[in-house]
């Protein structure tokens, strides 16, 4: 049974575009084990990445198809790991229909409705975008499986930072993320100017589908609203000087960096509830924790299996 208690624990999304990208005829383009990706494939992983980042479309066709190759290739080793861990795999329809609704509340349209008129426009099959979102839920019920024990949450901590960051005005920020990984540290400020480079030049959104390793990239690395109490210091010295539009230096998280991009920001005039603003700072913390060891167990399972390109 998937945890609706992790809701928030990762967002997906599924994409189209009316680009004839690929050749009429249908091709192997590699093979992972017992999964294979075809043209056709990467032709939907096209329109299916354009259609929820519009800002894909100021791209070149050519970066495009690579980032639906590589979108495609992570689903499929996902996808492996899930058969070799749950039979009959499925989940429940009130999840996934929440899920659903979380995707195309994100693209500012209201109705089910709505959203399947708008894949249609796109080109997108809304059975395939299910199945998608069918694939990644399992996978996030996997990692919950897998990791959920080794969670450590300190809620008395979280309370007191609450407490102490309490006031009547509660600053909050629209952010994005790219998460990366370096092998080596002496290559971090060149792996930095690359990216900084292609977010100049492209778009923050692009530069998440090109380099985060986070499931976010499919959204362009899209957070939503975070508050700041939400932040732990770092994130929170790294951004509070920042203004719209900026984006920070690599800041130093478990397995890896993060740049985070301010899409916007706002502050409330609130009345701090104490116990539900623990409760989101909890799932929070348990997100952020989940999302590290599924990039860690992700990459992991990528190191071990054999990518053929045909």
């Amino acid at each position: 049974m998937i945890k609706n208690k992790f809701l928030i624990f990762f967002t997906v999304v599924f994409f189209s575009y009316n680009t004839n990208i690929i050749s009429l005829e249908n091709k192997i383009l590699f093979k992972i084990e017992n999964q294979i990706i075809t043209s056709l494939d990467i032709d939907n992983e096209f329109k299916y990445l354009v259609a929820l980042n519009q800002n894909l479309k100021n791209s070149s066709k050519e970066d495009i198809i690579k980032l639906s190759k590589r979108s495609i290739i992570q689903e499929k080793i996902k996808r492996i790991e899930i058969e070799k861990n749950f039979k009959n795999p499925k989940i429940p329809q009130e999840f996934l229909e929440q899920i659903i609704k979380n995707i195309y509340s994100r693209i500012g349209l209201n109705s089910l409705d709505e959203f399947k008129d708008y894949l249609k426009i796109n080109k997108v099959n809304f059975k395939d975008v299910k199945k998608k979102l069918e694939i990644e839920a399992l996978w996030n019920e996997l990692i919950l499986i897998q990791f959920s024990s080794k969670v450590k949450i300190n809620e008395k901590k979280l309370k007191d930072k609450i407490l102490r960051d309490n006031n009547k005005y509660l600053k909050s920020y629209l952010l994005s993320e790219i998460s990366f990984e370096i092998s080596n540290l002496k290559d971090l400020d060149k792996k930095f100017i690359e990216i900084s480079d292609v977010i100049k030049d492209k778009g923050f959104d692009f530069a998440a589908l090109k380099f985060s390793i986070s499931q976010t990239s499919n959204l362009g690395g899209k957070l939503g609203w975070i508050n700041e109490n939400s932040l732990n210091k770092n994130i929170k010295d790294a951004i509070k000087n920042l203004k719209i539009d900026d984006f920070t230096k690599p800041i130093v998280v478990p397995g890896g960096f993060l740049i985070l991009h301010i899409n916007d920001i706002k502050k409330t005039k609130i009345e701090v509830n104490v116990e539900s603003e623990l409760k989101k700072l909890v799932n929070f913390e348990k997100n952020n924790q989940l999302n590290q060891y599924s990039k860690i167990y992700f990459n992991k399972i990528k190191k071990n299996l054999e990518i053929n390109e045909l």
